[in-house]
């Protein structure tokens, strides 16, 4: 495959990662994320902090035949801003696009309650810090 060809396929990629992202998240605008350019640094797919906020992911796109999986685990992970979450998006032809992202991170994709349990009891525990101190204050 010629490089423009593959350069062309690999960007096809990227631009449905956008479009299907902002078709998601109908509250964020083609401003909040977006393709860049084949061959910047960086990450494949750019996002506002108001989309980061909403999908704290990092998009590593790969519209390849055959895909070396751990380098493009690397190259996501040497990309992922602080606070974002690595992922691999690869698709090949004829085939609907996958994903690759840490275990942890999918297991709390599965259940999100377990993480905020221990969020609730910090929360508990400042209720009861800021109602002994009310009580102190009268």
């Amino acid at each position: 495959m010629k490089p423009q060809s593959a350069k062309a396929k690999g960007r096809k990629l990227q631009q449905l990662v956008v479009k299907d992202l902002l078709d998601t998240f109908i509250h964020l605008s083609d401003d909040d994320i977006r393709s860049t350019s084949m061959g910047a640094q960086g990450e494949d797919v750019i996002m506002s902090n108001a989309a980061r906020q909403a999908i704290p992911f990092s998009f590593e796109a790969k519209n390849q035949e055959r895909v070396n999986i751990w380098s493009s685990i690397e190259q996501a992970r040497s990309n992922t801003p602080h606070g974002s979450h690595p992922a691999v998006v690869f698709k090949k032809n004829n085939e609907e696009p996958q994903i690759v992202i840490q275990w942890k991170v999918f297991l709390k994709l599965l259940n999100p309650i377990k993480d905020n349990a221990e969020s609730i009891k910090l929360l508990q525990q400042m209720a009861i810090n800021l109602s002994e101190i009310a009580n102190n204050l009268k």
